[in-house]
């Protein structure tokens, strides 16, 4: 049962909810990943789009409220969800802009408490108690919310104000998209009981079948079995912790994080590929994706991870950690197409590889070492170039000359008058086999 099937306590008045204690927020942006792919779009605003590898290999990202009314939802394979909505716009990915526009609305909740805890690019828990005295009630500030990021990213959230961060979290999966629900304080146990099972946070596929077969299906069945029973059937740790989360306890405070561990890019390819040079082109596309992300968010990093999963999705990841912290995509590269050949996959049949940046730290003060072979102006600032061009023109206005596809440097002559050679396929052979 989805949240959006989730009722709260009827009420008999016409008053605003009493939002007095209810001081953590849970936000999260609607259908981001689609939202802001959709900015540049606007043709698109309404009709339903699915964000993800054009591929039928690859998975969804994200789908507009209009493409998941077909049942098309983040993670399915792209496949499915073109048989499911086949009139469905596919727009690529924009790494780069989600994570511009992520740190905007980052900074827009640190300008509102400094207790901020992201759980990814498009949400965060906020502890707005200190807030309350300047900035007014809890339910005012997540308006507030709402507002200032609909004015300055053109994108919608919903907010979750509750006591505790399980129930704000619930609250917000109600209010999609684009809206505020508060549950009071003295309403929690009561909200929190109408739910089914497989609601309560931890409760994944298994637990959940294991509570259906003791007959439990609603919370307020959890909440009134006995705690024993409970730790035979789940065990000593879930038993007592869904418990309490079934009487509306949640003790944990909202965490300060503030930056995000670890930085990557993925691709699938849309069949198994065993060419090296082809390999290496994706690779080169990766750390570019990464080092652009990286430098949007303002770190550095100081690992490189490379992840390969072959045909038989057994899946490898290797890792170097440098010396310095970097954000240059060329030598994030070198690394990451070091590590792939000092694996020895000759024509190995490979479904995905990835790049990641770890260690980040931040970019401001961190050490800059050049290299021998840098020119006079420098990788870094070259991809600073690259940067500024990409914000004004698109993501991929520039990039490297090996990842253009002969198909489209042959356009590119046909526009500019010039004669040119027979168009070659772009992609590579299916590894035999």
């Amino acid at each position: 049962m989805s949240r959006r099937q989730y009722a709260l306590p009827q009420r008999n008045d016409e008053h605003p909810p009493d939002d007095t204690g209810c001081t953590v927020l849970h936000v999260d942006m609607d259908a981001f990943y689609a939202s802001a792919s959709l900015l540049s779009r606007p043709e698109l605003v309404g009709t339903p789009v699915i964000i993800g590898g054009g591929g039928n290999r690859g998975v969804v990202l994200s789908a507009t409220y209009e493409a998941r009314r077909f049942g098309v939802a983040s993670a399915m394979p792209m496949a499915r969800a073109r048989r499911l909505c086949p009139t469905a716009t596919v727009v690529a990915p924009d790494y780069a802009l989600y994570s511009t526009i992520s740190a905007a609305v980052m900074a827009t909740f640190e300008t509102i408490t400094p207790i901020v805890e992201p759980l990814s690019l498009d949400e965060a828990f906020l502890d707005v108690a200190g807030a309350v005295r300047r900035l007014g009630t809890p339910a005012a500030i997540g308006q507030l919310i709402r507002d200032t990021i609909h004015d300055e990213q053109g994108i919608t959230c919903s907010v979750g104000v509750a006591p505790t961060k399980f129930v704000a979290k619930l609250a917000s999966g109600l209010a999609k998209p684009d809206g505020m629900v508060v549950v009071p304080r003295d309403e929690v146990v009561t909200f929190v009981q109408q739910l089914p099972v497989g609601a309560l946070w931890g409760v994944g596929d298994k637990t959940e079948e294991a509570l259906l077969r003791l007959g439990l299906h609603t919370v307020a069945d959890i909440a009134h079995t006995p705690l024993d029973t409970l730790r035979r059937a789940l065990g000593e740790s879930a038993g007592p912790h869904l418990h309490d989360l079934a009487w509306g306890r949640d003790p944990r405070h909202v965490e300060v994080q503030r930056r995000e561990r670890s930085i990557g890019s993925d691709e699938t390819f849309e069949f198994d590929v065993d060419d090296p040079a082809y390999i290496h082109r994706q690779l080169l596309k990766l750390s570019d994706r990464t080092a652009a992300r990286v430098r949007s968010a303002r770190m550095m990093g100081r690992t490189v991870t490379i992840r390969v999963r072959f045909s038989d999705f057994t899946t490898i990841t290797r890792s170097r950690t440098l010396r310095d912290p970097t954000d240059v995509s060329r030598e994030i590269f070198d690394t990451a197409k070091s590590l792939y050949d000092a694996l020895g996959l000759q024509r190995a049949r490979i479904r995905l590889v990835g790049v990641r940046m770890e260690g980040l730290v931040e970019s401001e003060g961190a050490p800059i070492q050049g290299t021998l072979d840098e020119p006079d102006h420098g990788w870094r600032e070259a991809d600073r170039a690259v940067d500024r061009a990409s914000a004004r023109f698109g993501a991929g206005s520039v990039r490297p000359a090996s990842l253009i596809s002969d198909r489209e440097r042959e356009r590119r002559r046909g526009e500019r008058g010039e004669r040119g050679v027979d168009p070659g396929t772009p992609r590579p052979r299916p590894a035999n086999g």
